[in-house]
């Protein structure tokens, strides 16, 4: 008798785990079924963590219309808050539980591209094929995924060579300010889109006060808001950086271009262009609340609301909530954010233009592999990204629609991707330990703590010490990674073999020539090439990537000789 008690006091704190995970389970069933409408025999769940106002609302009134036109389906939303969202996403794929339709995010690419691997299904076959909600519109016989501002760009993993997302709408970063206190502490109407003339509006309001002595912020901020100055204003600095360490030509710096251009002594801190981003920077956060890197984004957030601040970046996701927030208080305005012009003495021979936008899908949903009815919910995200679905979707909600076509809210014109332009070209870190102290150094210099210069002989002796080891790190897990990669080669060769679907077959021999040349081949000699650099070293007489030698330069010569000679010819014969 002691022996099975001692056995039961053993196994008793699994009995409870058994049994609270049985009694869930049964709650979870019961409260599903009560939820499901009579004469519903196909239930979907959605989930996403978009909480802002609207959101839940839009999905709401497009699923009702969906449900209107197929009375057996019912579908379910779960809003998920954005904190806890990668690990409800991890816990309910790993334990077969997830949704139907899943908005994908919140957690590491390496992990996510694991659980498309895993979890959900390819959306390939699909894509180019008409949408079958877009009967009667301009987009009837158009395939799928051109139907997409982005030509579901976004929604195809390059390493899986799959589309496997569907992208319901688009997503644009803007400054918002407080239009009344803006005409208040500076008598502007707008904000300014010239970059000196932003400063002077700042220190104005900074010099102020309000009925209770508190001092106005120019600019609410917190770590969150902080990568939105950077990217749009801060990292286009660094554009000058391609033509000198763009060594692949095409068209980008690389982290590993970067590194070797550090390394053969061809940039620096010193590069007028990385000068000039962090020059921009201090001016920036000079004019942001103290303390800002620790706080949230919320609490930034309530500093605008609360109109202690007049200015604050953000996106579209935010335009509902500030607009309610902000009503019966006062006007909330949408700019551009402020650029330095080519005439600017301080940086006008740095900037080459306005920030490159990409036209990307956001708000993506992936089909689970445990539905039991993807091809229903196959049909509701096509519905949602119909003409017409997608524009009531997006209307509702007050964000950008991401199909070609549908119409957006009048108040986000504003918001439109500028699509020429220029982007960061100063990838700093290489892996785990140059990027740990990057940000250790990066934050500290935001705040104030060390100067520029302390920041680039601190930075540039860890990281020609620690890089080599982390681009041959890099190397080496690329080389582990062949034999998935050969895997993965061997699954997309069989079924262009084994297809009997004649355009089906010739995509998919597409996709195993991009596929084979991307991620092997010329990625193979592409590192053959970087070693050798780094190894050898550069001739000092070679050009720089975007420079002509002298021959090709006399050849240049001899052909717009050759061509003014053409043109002095054919106007004589015509005056003859």
């Amino acid at each position: 008798m002691m022996g099975i008690w001692t056995g039961l006091k053993q196994k008793f704190p699994l009995l409870v785990v058994g049994g609270a995970f049985l009694w869930s389970a049964v709650a979870i069933v019961s409260y599903r079924a009560e939820e499901t409408p009579p004469g519903a025999t196909v239930v979907l769940r959605l989930g996403h963590w978009q909480l802002e106002g609207g959101v839940r609302q839009g999905l709401d009134a497009v699923i009702q219309e969906y449900q209107k036109r197929n009375p057996h389906v019912h579908i379910v939303q779960d809003a998920i808050p954005e904190s806890t969202y990668g690990m409800w996403l991890t816990t309910q794929v790993m334990g077969g539980t997830a949704p139907d339709m899943v908005q994908m995010g919140m957690l590491p690419y390496h992990v996510l591209l694991g659980y498309y691997n895993r979890y959900f299904i390819p959306l390939t076959e699909h894509v180019q094929n008409p949408n079958p909600h877009n009967q009667g519109t301009k987009h009837e016989n158009t395939p799928w995924r051109e139907t997409f501002k982005d030509g579901m760009r976004t929604s195809y993993i390059e390493e899986l060579q799959e589309y496997m997302l569907v992208p319901v709408s688009q997503f644009g970063i803007r400054l918002f300010y407080n239009r009344d206190l803006l005409r208040e502490l500076t008598g502007l109407e707008e904000a300014p889109l010239d970059y000196h003339a932003f400063l002077e509006a700042c220190e104005m309001i900074r010099n102020q006060t309000d009925e209770h002595g508190n001092a106005y912020i120019p600019i609410a901020g917190s770590g969150y808001h902080f990568t939105m100055w950077d990217h749009f204003m801060l990292a286009p600095m660094t554009y000058g950086a391609v033509r000198v360490a763009d060594f692949n030509r095409d068209g980008a710096v690389g982290n590993n271009e970067l590194f070797l251009a550090f390394k053969l002594g061809m940039l620096d801190f010193d590069f007028p262009p990385f000068r000039a981003r962090f020059r921009m920077m201090r001016e920036i956060t000079d004019n942001i609340q103290a303390g800002f890197t620790g706080l949230g984004r919320d609490e930034s957030v309530f500093l605008f609301a609360q109109q202690r601040a007049v200015f604050i970046p953000t996106g579209t996701w935010d335009v509902g909530s500030l607009v309610v927030q902000a009503e019966g208080q006062f006007e909330v305005g949408v700019s551009n954010f402020p650029r330095p012009t080519r005439d600017d003495p301080v940086y006008g021979h740095i900037v080459e233009g306005p920030t490159y936008e990409r036209a990307e899908g956001g708000f993506p949903f992936a089909i689970s592999r445990n539905s039991r009815h993807p091809e229903v919910a196959l049909d509701f995200l096509q519905f949602i990204t119909s003409l017409e679905g997608n524009q009531k979707l997006n209307n509702i909600i007050g964000w950008i629609p991401s199909v070609l076509g549908a119409e957006m809210p009048p108040e986000l014109e504003a918001f439109e991707p500028n699509l020429e332009g220029v982007f960061n070209a100063m990838p700093i870190t290489l892996g785990g330990e140059t990027l740990v102290r990057w940000n250790q150094l990066y934050d500290l210099y935001k705040i104030g703590q060390i100067s520029y210069e302390e920041l680039g002989e601190t930075f540039t002796d860890y990281y020609l010490r620690h890089g080599g080891r982390e681009i041959a790190e890099n190397l080496r897990n690329f080389r582990r990674g062949e034999e998935g990669e050969e895997r993965m080669l061997s699954v997309i060769r069989s079924r262009a073999l084994l297809e009997e679907d004649e355009n089906l077959r010739a995509s998919s021999w597409f996709r195993y020539r991009n596929a084979a040349y991307s991620r092997l081949i010329s990625r193979y000699f592409g590192n053959l090439a970087f070693m050798a650099l780094m190894e050898e070293g550069r001739d000092p007489e070679a050009p720089l990537p975007y420079e002509l030698s002298p021959f090709a330069m006399d050849q240049v010569r001899e052909r717009l000789r050759r061509e003014l000679e053409t043109e002095r010819q054919t106007e004589n014969t015509h005056d003859q």
